[in-house]
């Protein structure tokens, strides 16, 4: 249980994207990548195991790993499996990989290193975690289990009125949870003519309703794709407004 826990947060980690270096795309049609390939040494019921990182992930802090360099491989192999499949399947000897649903999460890590899109990538990387944690193929493949709430202070612990930050990005389906912080009363009113087509403005915002203690909180999901613009309506006149970015 302790190593299926490690390995989903290794896969959650963000590195594998950062890490990915082209190497001259024009004159290789194999689309090939230079990657580091590390083996994290894990004890599992007394027996020291190898388990494989995802390509470009850099050792975890405290822990010992063993890099392998296999042969150069491209986004995707002949049979179309991730190289990282076959090599989870050798290393992973506990039940573990039993109960693992190979072919979805062959789908998700091909997408995580294929697709050129923030989120697309971020919501594959997810499921892909929970997989290898012995989730339910059903149950990452809800919209709901990738998403993610991002957090903005109303008042800036100083006592500014600014929301902080004052840029957000999300992805849609992904929630933003605004807390009040300091010198309140606070709220988000979205402006109606700086949010997407179709969006209702009334069903954003917080009309004719303020937080006044400090902790209390307002969530709201967003769907649709779009820059939207909101201010604190108690202290508009003083410049308390912000952006968000669902993509």
């Amino acid at each position: 249980m302790k190593a299926s826990l490690l390995l989903a947060a290794l896969l959650s980690g963000n590195a594998l994207a950062s890490n990915l270096r082209p190497v001259n795309l024009e004159a290789d049609t194999s689309m090939q990548f230079e990657v580091e390939h590390l083996d994290l040494e894990v004890m599992v019921e007394g027996v020291r195991q190898l388990f494989p990182l995802l390509p470009g992930t850099k050792c975890p802090t405290g822990h010992t790993c063993r890099s392998r360099a296999p042969a150069p491989v491209g986004l995707h192999r002949a049979d179309g499996v991730s190289p990282l499949v076959p090599a989870m399947k050798g290393n992973i000897k506990t039940s573990l990989a039993m109960s693992l649903d190979w072919i979805d999460l062959n789908k998700n890590l091909q997408t995580v290193v294929a697709s050129d899109n923030r989120c697309t990538r971020r919501q594959a990387m997810a499921r892909a975690a929970g997989l290898a944690a012995g989730v339910a193929a059903a149950t990452v493949a809800t919209p709901a289990y990738a998403a993610e709430t991002k957090e903005v202070k109303m008042g800036a612990d100083s006592g500014l009125l600014v929301f902080v930050p004052a840029k957000t990005s999300i992805c849609k389906g992904d929630s933003v949870k605004w807390i009040n912080n300091k010198a309140g009363p606070h709220n988000v009113v979205f402006d109606e003519d700086a949010i997407p087509a179709g969006v209702e403005q009334e069903k954003i915002s917080m009309v004719d309703e303020q937080l006044g203690e400090e902790g209390e909180s307002f969530t709201m999901k967003f769907d649709t794709a779009g820059d939207y613009g909101y201010y604190c309506e108690p202290h508009r006149g003083a410049g308390m407004q912000a952006t968000l970015t669902v993509a």
